[in-house]
């Protein structure tokens, strides 16, 4: 037998049908193919037709079959709730053979106001609550089917959609659910499956069924004019829509985005001038216990992990809130299912200063991720935008529509049929009973003596004496002429689109009108809140040492000879600029790290190493730093050769552990910033018009600063100069009319050497060029702008 791991012969395995051998690689990758198709399309992802996962459907179909549904002329009269433990157990043991503690939790989203815009199931007992608590074990809960299952489940017997075999093939389940509204987006869905994962959101009833019929009508609507109808999700909860109607019309075209929700609240008035906040709506996902539990991480803050003491924002953000919060607790009942009450420090506190502060740092404004991933109409798991979801279901209830009408027209058909055969038995009477009396095979005899079918024969010989009375002809005449009506209508239904698209558009606008509620969500664009933390604008210097310990002091004009460092440690560079400005570190993998100038320590002592401010990632080391305004401009550039320009404002990052910014190759470094415009202090600094290039190998270039762009979001940049073989770029930078070109002498001496105008242009080229070789007499290592 060939040994499966002797290296260079082929890996195989037998797969037992008849195919051979196949390799185990091939093996492996279709085994995890189909698990990985069974999990998206069994499991995780609903169906854009019925709106459902497997699960879900399931149990919804057992509890029909159950009688747990509304019955009656109109769908009225409810049944009465049964154990979930009893449902369960029906689901597992017919058609769901998973584990119960899965179908139950199901079960119990599906009953859950606040998880579901659109509760399909009605629960008595405890199903849990908005604040993480679980449900009651199922064998203490009831259920029962909600009315607006009708929606999903009426039309199941009429033909209107295939089924399969279980999963012991002892009876059948249907593949969909003859769904009368978009149920996906409707109630929406979460889930991850291998490789794909979902999250839709829900929608206003009203608002999806008027959407559904635009587009029956108007199938080549625009964009604008759809999103005009159906404008944006509307959670169960409530809360406040605050993105712009660009931000949701691209997620709705794209199928992914994310959109920024906030509670919503009152102010409730107090005696003697005292008040108070009030949230009763809650952002999607977000619970009261959630909120209360930041608020008293915000106020009594622990020492984090590593660490001795609290860290400078902890500590000032603890004090941010503390200056306009007093009192927090939770007044939510089953009168009010969310009322959390916010008292403030004093009633001279500023209204929208406390909101701001909460909404800021707290959950009461979030994100609500879309993500419009299911399993399409074609059997396909792919993400779909708005339109094409409505589009989609709008054929599936074309078919379903279609499939009903045939379904009923064959039915009326077959009802024709037997009454033709009554009506003559009628007329002939006397005829029939003598053939029936005297015949040995009365069915073939009355087939041949009145041209009848096997199956109106059938019937008369079924048929009992009363319906032969006088005043049965009469009932059949009036049911005939009915069914011909009935007919008439069926056959123009399923023969003419335009009668079904008339029908579809009817049945949609009457479930609306009795289903429909008025929307809970606010849509009405706002700014995030950000807790600006107010700083006093004054000039400032930041020094920076060799060995990454910062301070600021007050004021300009400072001598650097004036600052005393630790024993081993220099001088990197001062930099005059203002408390309001940005202090920004650059790492050697290319990552930027940015802080307020107002969060940096005073000039006592040494100050703090910058490490310290930030959360830098290991093996990584901080090489340069600048500081200054949002909108002074610098060259960034890596010793690959490439460079860009950019400015502050686009290196802050909100985030301690900074963003890749410059894209380094491997061996690579970013090189000294260089200043190009902008700037602050007692001398700010000019516009450059040229960037000076120096290599390590000795090569020098200068080109015009026009032929480089920027970039607000970093990455390589353009080729600065053509570096040859293990030849690295020095440095470089943008200048007016002089640079500096510092490096390495011979035994180590630090050297420099200033050029002007003259010399520099002797060097200047297009951008990109190799350059000119400088008879410098030292290896350059940095290049810094003069002038």
């Amino acid at each position: 037998m060939t040994d499966l791991f002797t290296p260079g012969l082929p890996t195989a395995i037998n797969n037992n049908d008849g195919d051979g051998d196949i390799a185990l690689g091939h093996y492996a990758q279709r085994a995890y193919l189909e698990y990985a198709l069974s999990v998206v399309k069994g499991r995780a992802l609903p169906d854009v037709c019925d709106g459902q996962k497997p699960v879900q459907r399931r149990i919804l179909y057992s509890m029909s079959r159950m009688g747990l549904g509304f019955s009656g002329p109109n769908n009225n009269t409810g049944a009465k709730p049964v154990k979930c433990a009893r449902v369960v157990g029906d689901v597992l043991g017919r058609y769901h053979p998973h584990g119960d503690s899965a179908a139950y939790e199901a079960l119990v989203r599906m009953a859950q106001d606040f998880a579901q815009r659109y509760p399909l199931i009605d629960g008595q007992g405890n199903f849990g609550s908005r604040d993480g608590d679980g449900a009651a074990a199922m064998r203490y809960t009831e259920a029962r089917l909600a009315k607006i299952t009708t929606l999903l489940l009426d039309e199941i017997d009429e033909g209107t959609v295939d089924f399969q075999p279980n999963y012991d093939g002892s009876t059948e389940e249907p593949k969909q659910l003859p769904a009368r509204l978009p149920f996906a987006l409707l109630n929406g869905a979460s889930g991850i499956a291998v490789g794909m994962a979902t999250e839709i959101p829900s929608h206003n009833l009203r608002e999806v069924a008027d959407a559904c019929v635009a587009l029956i009508k108007t199938p080549k609507m625009s964009d604008a004019e759809l999103l005009q109808i159906l404008p944006a999700p509307d959670y169960p909860g409530g809360g406040q829509i605050i993105s712009s109607a660009s931000d949701i019309a691209d997620a709705y075209r794209t199928g992914r985005g994310s959109l920024k929700v906030r509670a919503r609240w009152t102010i409730e008035e107090l005696a003697r001038g005292q008040w108070q906040l009030v949230v009763n709506e809650l952002p999607p996902g977000v619970s009261s216990q959630r909120v209360l539990e930041e608020i008293e991480e915000l106020t009594n803050p622990k020492v984090k992990t590593g660490k001795k003491a609290l860290s400078a924002d902890q500590t000032q953000l603890k004090a941010t809130v503390l200056a306009v919060l007093d009192v927090v607790r939770d007044e939510s009942s089953k009168d009010a299912a969310v009322r959390l009450v916010f008292e403030p420090k004093t009633r001279t506190i500023e209204q929208q200063e406390l909101i701001t502060t909460l909404l800021a740092h707290t959950s009461l404004e979030t994100s609500s991720s879309i993500n419009l991933t299911m399993v399409g109409i074609d059997g396909r798991p792919v993400p779909k935008s708005l339109r094409d979801m409505l589009t989609e279901w709008i054929e599936f209830r074309s078919i379903t529509i279609l499939r009903r009408s045939q379904h009923r027209l064959n039915k009326v058909l077959d009802r024709i049929h037997i009454l033709e055969g009554r009506q003559l038995v009628l007329l002939n009477i006397d005829e029939v009973i003598a053939i029936i009396r005297q015949s040995d095979e009365p069915k073939q005899a009355l087939m041949e003596r009145f041209r009848l079918s096997e199956r109106q024969a059938e019937d008369i010989l079924e048929i009992r004496l009363r319906q032969l009375a006088r005043l049965e002809a009469i009932k059949i005449e009036q049911e005939l002429k009915e069914l011909r009506d009935e007919q008439a209508k069926l056959e123009d239904i399923v023969g003419n689109p335009s009668a079904l698209r008339r029908l579809m558009v009817k049945e949609i606008e009457a479930d609306a009108k009795t289903f429909a509620d008025p929307r809970r969500t606010l849509i009405q664009e706002e700014k995030k809140a950000v807790a600006e933390v107010k700083v006093i604008d004054e000039p400032v210097t930041v020094v920076v040492s060799e060995k990454g310990w910062v301070r600021a002091r007050t004021g300009h004009g400072h001598e650097a000879s004036a600052f005393a460092f630790k024993a081993g440690d220099g001088l990197y560079g001062t930099f005059e600029c203002r408390t309001v400005d940005t202090f920004i570190a650059f790492g050697s993998n290319g990552r930027i790290y940015s802080v307020p100038v107002s969060a940096l320590p005073g000039a006592r002592g040494d100050g703090q190493p910058v490490t310290t401010l930030i959360d830098l990632e290991s093996g990584t080391q901080l090489l340069h730093y600048v500081a200054g305004p949002a909108g002074a401009t610098y060259l960034l550039s890596s010793s690959g050769g490439y460079g860009f320009m950019a400015n502050i404002e686009h290196m802050i990052s909100r985030n301690k552990g900074g963003k890749a910014f410059i894209t380094v190759g491997e061996g690579e470094t970013v090189c000294r910033p260089s200043p190009a415009s902008g700037g602050s202090g007692a001398q700010p600094v000019a516009p450059a018009t040229h960037v000076a290039c120096a290599s390590t190998g000795g090569r020098f270039l200068t080109f015009e600063l026009s032929e480089l762009k920027a970039m607000e979001k970093g990455g390589r940049g353009l080729m600065l100069i053509d570096l040859e073989a293990k030849d690295t770029l020095a440095g470089a930078a943008a200048y007016t009319r002089s640079v500096r070109i510092e490096g390495i002498g011979r035994g180590g001496k630090v050297r420099e050497e200033t050029l002007e105008i003259r010399s520099l242009n002797n060097a200047k080229a297009a951008r990109a060029k190799k350059g000119k070789v400088a008879d410098l007499g030292f290896k350059p290592n940095a290049v810094v702008r003069v002038e």
